[in-house]
C-alpha cells in the first residue's frame, strides 16, 4: 500500500461525507432492546438481513430516495398503497441480494429469487397490530408470490425472547425485531420499534485506508472511519485478506460489530461486518 496517501485520502473522504451526507428519509427507525421493557407489549419478528426498500405505490426506492431498478415484472400487481419492508433472498445472502438491487439494469435470474416482505404500511391508521392485519390483506388480495408480509408472533417474557433470539442466530439468522402492537405509525426513533441482536453494530463513512505493518505490510491496516454523529474511530478487525488487499473505498458506507461503548462514547472492539448498499 505504498501508494496510499492518507492525507489525500482523507480529503476526498471528507468531500464525499459532504457530498453524499447521512441523509434519510422520514422513515420508522429501530433503538436497541431494553431487558427493563416488556416483550409481551410487541410483535416479534427475525431480522431480515435484506436490503430495505421503501415502496411508493408506483416504484422502489431506498430510504434515502435511491430507485432501486426492479424489473417491471416484479413490481406489476403491488397494491398502489405505501409499504415499507425487506428485500431478501434468504438467510446469510446479504452480498447477493445487494450486488443484485445496485445493478442499473436488472438481472432477471437474480430478481426471480427475491422476496418484497413487508413489516410496514405508513399511510394506514390505527395501531401496529391492525396494520398486520391490513398487510396481509394487501398480499392477499395482490396475490403476488414475492409480496409476502413478515411473520409476526408474541413472546411473553424476556426468557422466552432470549430463546427465540438464540434459536433464529443458530439458524443463521441474524436477530429478531419487536414493534409494539399499541403504536401508531410515526418516523424516526421510538421505542415503538427495536432490534435484538447478540451484537450491537452500526454504520460508518470510510475516511482514509490506514497501512498495515507485519504480515498486513504493503495493504490494509485499518480503516478510518466516522460516523454520523461525527466520531472517527480506526477498524482493524474483521477484515478479511481479500478486503485488505482491496479495501473498501473512500466515501463508502460500512457496517461494524461492537461490545458496547467505551467512557468517551466511542464503540468498543469494532470489527467491519460489509460495506453497505448505497440508499
Amino acid at each position: 500500500m505504498d501508494s496510499f496517501k492518507p492525507i489525500a485520502r482523507w480529503l476526498i473522504g471528507l468531500w464525499l461525507c459532504l457530498l453524499t451526507g447521512f441523509a434519510q428519509a422520514e422513515v420508522l427507525l429501530a433503538n436497541n432492546w431494553n431487558e427493563r421493557l416488556d416483550p409481551s407489549a410487541y410483535w416479534v419478528s427475525e431480522k431480515l438481513d435484506g436490503v430495505r426498500a421503501i415502496w411508493d405505490g408506483e416504484q422502489l426506492h431506498t430510504r434515502n430516495g435511491h430507485l432501486i431498478h426492479a424489473p417491471a415484472w416484479f413490481i406489476q400487481g403491488f397494491p398502489k398503497q405505501a409499504m415499507d419492508g425487506e428485500l431478501w433472498m434468504g438467510r446469510k445472502r446479504f452480498e447477493e441480494i445487494s450486488g443484485a438491487v445496485r445493478q442499473q439494469t436488472p438481472n432477471d435470474g437474480l430478481w426471480r429469487q427475491i422476496h418484497y416482505r413487508i413489516f410496514e404500511l405508513p399511510d394506514t391508521p390505527g395501531d401496529f397490530s391492525a396494520r398486520i392485519i391490513e398487510m396481509q390483506r394487501l398480499s392477499q388480495a395482490a396475490a403476488v408470490p414475492w409480496l409476502t408480509p413478515v411473520e409476526q408472533f408474541r413472546i411473553g417474557t424476556a426468557a422466552e425472547l432470549q430463546q427465540k433470539l438464540d434459536a433464529v442466530v443458530a439458524s443463521g439468522g441474524e436477530g429478531l425485531m419487536l414493534h409494539h402492537a399499541d403504536s401508531s405509525y410515526h418516523t424516526g426513533r421510538s421505542n415503538a420499534l427495536l432490534k435484538f441482536k447478540l451484537f450491537d453494530d452500526a454504520e460508518a463513512r470510510v475516511l482514509a485506508h490506514i497501512s498495515g505493518t507485519g504480515r498486513n505490510a504493503n495493504r490494509l491496516g485499518a480503516l478510518q472511519v466516522e460516523t454520523a454523529a461525527g466520531l472517527r474511530f480506526r477498524i482493524g478487525s474483521g477484515l478479511s485478506d481479500l478486503q485488505r488487499n482491496n479495501p473498501p473505498p473512500i466515501g463508502a458506507l460500512i457496517s461494524y460489530r461492537y461490545n458496547g461503548l467505551t467512557s468517551k462514547g466511542l464503540p468498543r472492539f469494532p470489527r467491519f461486518l460489509r460495506i453497505r448498499p448505497v440508499e
